[in-house]
């Protein structure tokens, strides 16, 4: 009987696992840009990043906020939770890319 249970409390949590996670709120998504924007500022300060990877990765988090401002002026300045979903991914591709180029070879001489 007992393994009955913990089997069915497996599928029940694999179950939950492939349900994709709730979108989060613009307080939230705004919290997140602060924060890359800061990794952003911290990589240049330490010369982890090169002035051509800044320019690169500034261009993308305005285009982000571009695509933020236009998603709000099709909803009367509200996000949808589809839009939210979209924004998320984005600032996840955005995230792994300042990553990436902080721990790449290329150093401010």
């Amino acid at each position: 009987m007992k393994i009955h249970t913990v089997l069915l409390s497996a599928g029940f949590f694999l179950a939950l696992g492939a349900v994709p996670a709730l979108a989060q709120s613009s307080a939230e998504i705004q919290q997140r840009k602060d924060y890359q924007q800061e990794r952003i500022a911290n990589g240049v300060k330490s010369g982890q990043l090169t002035p051509g990877e800044t320019r690169n990765l500034e261009s993308k988090e305005a285009e982000l906020n571009r695509e933020e401002r236009n998603m709000r002026g099709q909803d009367n300045g509200h996000l949808t939770s589809a839009d939210k979903a979209k924004l998320n991914r984005q600032q996840n591709r955005l995230s792994n890319q300042i990553y990436d180029k902080k721990h790449n070879a290329n150093t401010r001489p």
